[in-house]
């Protein structure tokens, strides 16, 4: 239990680095900068609700709302704020990041004829890896702590920008049986990861899987329910879907035109139990971009 909570506390820590805390009418919150110019635009995923913000040149941070009053309408606050700070009419400015984003980029541009505003949507682009590794599955009943190879491949989606911090990837991977541990498995699953050291010719990263789909084919040793004291084989073939926060850590290396992979895959799940086993599951891979 410890080495989880030392786990966990270090993947929250590592993602932190995304963010710069602020302190705004003596709330301390954790925002990222969309918009860096005459007035910057920051903003926060509180609670499920997203919150945003917009800082001068004074460094004064002030929020941006939109509450409803008695009638459940919204007030749009937040338009008469811009307003107030730039001199623009807000009056058309939607509460969400795309909208604020266009008018800051606006306003950024008509104080500084230098500002290069980015208006458009994130441009992505894609990256293929192949994997082979050894796992231990520690998800699964395997008393003996036997390992297992495993291969498999990956397409991983990044902005099409200087190095990305933000990643979603949707992996593939066969696990092969041995001769003591008659388990196989087939997993598609999907996932997410954040650089959080992202330098020219390496990163590290943590990442988590937050859905899978897994194909089965097991045969366990189980006593005979007929025949108490015999043991006979039990044979499981099925497919699952299942949503575990699978959490991890990995690194890329640049080489060449592409980068080689290190990834420590199952450090643990949120909504898997380990059976007691310590995780063993790292992957050696070669990343490329398409």
């Amino acid at each position: 239990m410890k080495r989880l909570l030392f786990i966990l506390s270090l993947c929250v820590s590592t993602l932190s680095f995304a963010q710069q805390t602020y302190t705004v009418n003596g709330e301390s919150t954790q925002l990222d900068t969309e918009v860096e110019g005459t007035l910057d635009l920051l903003w926060a995923s509180v609670d499920g609700q997203f919150r945003y913000f917009v800082k001068t040149g004074d460094n004064t941070v002030t929020e941006l709302k939109n509450t409803k009053n008695d009638d459940n309408k919204y007030q749009n606050e937040y338009q008469v704020t811009l307003a107030d700070l730039t001199g623009m009419n807000a009056s058309k400015t939607k509460f969400t990041l795309f909208s604020l984003k266009q008018f800051v980029n606006k306003y950024n541009a008509s104080e500084d004829d230098t500002y290069t505003a980015n208006d458009s949507k994130a441009k992505l682009k894609t990256r293929l890896s192949f994997f082979g590794g050894l796992t231990n599955n520690p998800f699964i009943e395997n008393p003996d702590n036997e390992n297992a190879l495993f291969f498999g491949t990956e397409l991983e989606i990044v902005q099409d920008k200087e190095q990305p911090k933000h990643a979603g990837f949707v992996n593939l991977r066969y696990i092969a049986e041995n001769d003591n541990l008659q388990y196989s498995a087939t997993q598609l699953a999907l996932g997410y990861r954040f650089r959080f050291i992202n330098q020219d010719n390496f990163n590290v990263y943590a990442q988590t899987k937050f859905a899978t789909l897994t194909n089965v084919n097991a045969t366990y040793i189980v006593e005979n329910p007929e025949n108490p004291g015999n043991l006979i084989e039990n044979e499981v073939s099925n497919t699952e879907f299942d949503a575990p926060l699978i959490f991890g850590l990995g690194a890329d290396f640049k080489v060449g035109n592409g980068y080689i992979t290190l990834v420590f895959d199952s450090l643990f799940a949120a909504f898997s139990d380990n059976e007691g086993n310590f995780p063993t599951d790292v992957a050696l891979g070669y990343k490329v971009e398409l």
